[in-house]
């Protein structure tokens, strides 16, 4: 007996099956022409029907000595039509081995065990059939037997009562697996009047009182065991002449019957259905969807297109199943069950899982994949792949008489015509990426589906609430056709090509509680693997290629960008447009990377970077309950608690068409260029175009943040909010300002130059009007960290001492509050602009940072950087930045922040003004001195209340 085929790797050419009987040839064929290319049962064979209807079909192999004879017989379960009656066809399955009275069940079984005959049989829904293999030498004796046993079966009462126990015992057995307890759940469920509601085995009443239905035992055999119901299928080392000269002289005698049951046809399901069966004892949860298919018709598409879709998307090779199975192993078992049959039966997608709330999240899956399926168009060239392999793989099994026999028995009984099975593989060359779609748009409906839960438990919590099918085509189907997203498109020449996929989202975005979710989330896409590849898999195809992908974030901006030569940019982008739009979100790259972000902030920032903690956390203290508050990559306690499901959700709020602002420049395919806009429009739709930011909190007053940790210097901060930002009118001239007071790691400014150069006291002391993250690793700022609120910030980098911050503190605070007293002179202002408009193209001499600071531009609403800066600068006068310096800087609302080794102490010298006199190794210039002397009790003003000690430990915490 058998079971069909149950496992995920089922060959196409075995799931591929059923329909009506159309055909009666009544001639002898000899199949002179079955080696043509185009036919995948390419044997020669000969086809006879004898006058009483019995098919039969010899294939003479070159395999020696053996040959297989499959007997299939058009009954099974479907012809089970009586009430009460179910189970039969497998019965006899049973009783056919009990022997006749010229062959007795002794006599029959001694024979065949003398002859080396290996004699079993199984049933199906619509047949039964008996396959035998032996030396050729007992083809004659067997066929004789057989012939016997067919026509004049017989046994006792006491054998059909004690035949009857038998198979309620193998019920009892069969029903110990979970997955015919599935099938017979579904089955029943799924079917009202159909015969295919019940299993081959039938109903279990039915068995039981089977050892009193003796008497309709022997109607339902003279009903069915008749010739024009049954097929003999003989392959071997035989000839077919002779073969069938054998079978004439047993079988030609056989009388035709005359019964034909009445099949009752299923009336259109009108509602999707849902079981729950219980199964006490029984490790982990299973899951059965199962939607109605079609009947058999090998010259139509449906059913290869049916069976076809299930290998793309739910076998071992689909996403799906590596998602489920491989990747997130939130399933231990997954596979799909698309029996054969005459009329419309059920195909099966089976999943096993450990925990009971998966079962909503594979359902929601495989729904998803359905929706899928009925929306996208799969790929032709995966479509071809498929075909290929399942016509070469059906080929490559008929291996032996036995296989061969063994797979025309299982045609044999549709129209008992070998030719079936070359019109089926005609059918599916035939199916194209639009039929695949279009069927599963016919088949895959909600009313069609049945689900089945199995468990210990008595019901599955949180089950009932399951999004419908049709809602999920909707969905896709509703998302917009049109390009929401912006597209720079800077294409070129260069060999390289630059892409910036840049999202107007960010840390600002994160929600309370979740600080990190952000930053994490980019992570995740740059640097996580996609549903079809490990991350480590998509570093080993980028190496030889050199192909990059990285990701920036800031408050309002996650930039996700990479390089590749031209000659290599279809297979990069295939490997990162799936990061970006298929992430594969898995566990392990999720513990990896969330480990990464909170080792970055304990052991990069926070124990070893003091310089750019105390600019962190000045943003902090000047953005407390802002959206720009948190550090962007979280606050520890955040991260911690943050689950992979957080992520999920930010991802699918955030990563929208409307959000994003795509760059393009270099040389980039016109292929990948297109597939590029057509895969972004997958992207869902948004709401937002942009992060609504509040205005920054007001400051008063002087405050000061110390962070103390153990630190042999003290790095100092300080700086408030201002309105100016890029787009404002006076940005360039504020951007001079900021360059003639502390151009970043430039010894021309004046910061540097009063406190390194005359005094040595520190490596640099640079001004910014705009972030500027990571300033002791590169000389040049990033693009993309646009922000709507923005904070003139002051930088010393770390000084010997504390009593030497203080005065370094002082003496920018000194400097500052002269250039808003005194303006800046012509000269300084000349200088400043002259620099400012050489270096201005440094700025952009890279490919990629003219791509970032173009869509920059975009986000500002301003022309091109340096076309814009540069004009501007053109027409700047003095009086205009000393207005600009006026308007925007200012000494009363500061706040200060110290990272030092003795907080107390720090604290200590800025309450109580503590003087910070300056000590050299050499002699100085009396003038510095007598300034020296100004600057060492130069008033701060910060009030002791204003002044917080913070341990290193709690801050991002």
């Amino acid at each position: 007996m058998k079971l069909s085929v149950i496992a995920s790797g089922i060959a196409l050419a075995l799931t591929l099956g059923g329909c009506q009987s159309t055909q009666t040839t009544q001639t002898s064929t000899t199949a002179a022409t079955a080696q043509q290319n185009n036919k995948v049962f390419a044997q020669d064979y000969v086809l006879e029907e004898l006058d009483n209807g019995l098919r039969v079909m010899v294939v003479k192999t070159d395999y020696p000595d053996v040959v297989s004879l499959q007997i299939p017989v058009s009954v099974g379960s479907r012809n089970e039509v009586e009430e009460g009656k179910t189970g039969f066809a497998h019965f006899f399955e049973h009783m056919m081995f009990k022997g006749s009275e010229k062959f007795p069940e002794d006599v029959y079984a001694d024979i065949m065990k003398n002859s080396g005959v290996d004699n079993r049989a199984y049933t199906t829904n619509d047949y039964t059939n008996y396959h035998l293999n032996f030396s050729k030498q007992h083809l004659d004796k067997v066929l004789e037997i057989k012939a016997d046993v067919f026509q004049n079966l017989r046994y006792s009462e006491e054998q059909f009562r004690t035949e009857a126990l038998t198979v309620k015992g193998e019920y009892l057995k069969n029903n110990a697996s979970p997955i015919r307890k599935l099938l017979a759940a579904v089955r029943k469920e799924a079917f009202d009047k159909h015969t295919y509601e019940h299993t081959t085995m039938g109903f279990f009443e039915d068995i039981e009182a089977m050892p009193d239905q003796s008497e309709y035992g022997q109607t339902f055999f003279k009903r069915f065991y008749k010739p024009e119901y049954v097929s003999l299928v003989i392959v071997g080392d035989v000839d077919p002449k002779e073969t069938i000269a054998m079978v004439k002289k047993h079988w030609g005698n056989w009388q035709r019957g005359d019964y034909q049951a009445d099949i009752p046809v299923e009336p259109k399901q009108a509602a999707p259905r849902y079981v729950h069966e219980q199964y006490e004892g029984l490790p982990g949860h299973w899951l059965l969807v199962s939607y109605k298919g079609t009947e058999w018709n090998p010259n139509t598409k449906d059913r290869a297109a049916l069976d076809l879709l299930s290998q793309l998307y739910f076998s071992e090779n689909s996403e799906l199943y590596q998602q489920l199975v491989v990747e997130k192993q939130i399933a231990s078992q997954m596979f799909t069950y698309n029996p054969e049959t005459k009329d419309p039966g059920l195909l099966h997608v089976f999943v096993k899982v450990d925990d009971e709330e998966n079962l909503a999240v594979v359902r929601d899956a495989i729904n998803q994949t359905y929706a899928q399926a009925r929306t996208e168009l799969v790929d032709e060239g995966k479509l071809a792949a498929l075909k290929s392999n399942a016509k070469y793989s059906f080929i490559n099994s008929l291996d032996s008489s036995q296989a061969i026999a063994s797979t025309l028995a299982s045609y044999m009984h549709f129209e008992r015509d070998p030719e079936v099975i070359n019109a089926l593989y005609q059918s599916a060359d035939s199916v194209s990426a639009e039929d695949i779609r279009a069927i599963a748009n016919q088949y895959f409906t909600d009313n069609n589906r049945t689900t089945v839960t199995m468990s210990a438990k008595d019901a599955v919590a949180g089950f009932d609430a399951e999004v419908q099918l049709d809602t999920l085509v909707a969905d896709i189907n509703n998302k917009p056709t049109e390009q929401l997203f912006t597209v720079l498109d800077k294409t070129n020449s260069s060999p390289l090509v630059d892409v910036n996929w840049l999202f107007y989202t960010g840390a600002a975005a994160d929600p309370e509680g979740k600080k990190g979710v952000a930053a994490l989330t980019a992570a995740m896409l740059a640097k996580g693997g996609s549903q079809s590849m490990s991350y480590k898999e998509i570093q080993k195809a980028l190496y030889p290629i050199a192909g990059s992908f990285a990701y920036q974030i800031d408050k309002e901006m996650i930039s996700l960008r990479g390089r590749i030569h031209k000659d290599n940019a279809e297979q990069w982008y295939e490997l990162v447009s799936d990061q970006l739009l298929e992430p594969g979100f898995r566990e392990d790259d999720f513990a990896r990377l969330k480990k990464e972000l909170i080792d970055g902030i304990e052991s990069g920032l926070k124990a070893s970077n003091d310089e750019e903690l105390g600019k962190e956390v000045l943003y902090a203290e000047l953005y407390q309950g802002h959206p720009y508050g948190a550090y962007n990559y979280g606050d520890l306690s955040d991260l911690e608690a943050l689950t992979l499901d957080d992520v999920k959700a930010f991802y699918a709020k955030n990563f929208t068409q409307r959000n994003l602002h795509l760059g393009l420049i270099g040389a980039v395919p016109e292929k990948v260029k297109a597939q590029m806009m057509s895969d972004l429009q997958g992207l869902p739709a948004g709401e937002q175009a942009r992060l609504d930011i509040p205005d920054a909190p007001a400051l008063s007053g002087h405050h000061a943040t110390i962070i103390e940790k153990s630190a042999k210097s003290t790095a100092v901060s300080f700086g408030f909010p201002i309105e100016t930002t890029r787009s404002s009118k006076d940005w360039t001239a504020l951007w001079l300002v900021r360059s003639f007071l502390g151009e970043h790691r430039n010894s021309n400014a004046k910061l540097y130059e009063r406190i390194r150069q005359v005094r040595g006291m520190n490596y640099g002391d640079y001004a910014y009007i705009e972030y500027f993250p990571r300033g002791m690793f590169q000389t040049k700022p990033d693009a993309n960290l646009g922000r709507s609120e923005q904070i003139f910030q002051v930088w010393l980098r770390p000084l010997r001492s504390n009593n030497d911050a203080h005065f370094a503190t002082r003496t920018a605070l000194r400097e500052l509050d002269k250039l808003i007293s005194q303006g800046m002179s012509e000269v300084d202002f000349n200088a400043t602009r002259n620099f400012l408009t050489n270096f201005l193209p440094q700025l952009v001499a890279s490919q990629n940072r003219q791509l970032g600071y173009a869509l920059d531009s975009q986000f500002y609403g301003t022309d091109n950087f340096a076309d814009y800066v540069r004009s501007q600068l053109e027409t700047l006068t003095v009086a205009d930045v000393n207005r600009v310096i006026r308007e925007n800087l200012q000494t009363d609302n500061i706040h200060y922040v110290f990272v030092s080794g003795d907080g107390e102490d720090m604290k200590a010298r800025l309450a109580n003004e503590q003087v910070s006199p300056l000590k050299y190794n050499t002699e100085k210039p009396a003038e510095l001195v007598a300034e020296d002397k100004q600057i060492e009790s130069y008033k701060l003003a910060i009030p002791s209340k204003n002044i917080k000690v913070v341990p290193l430990e709690e801050v991002f915490k």
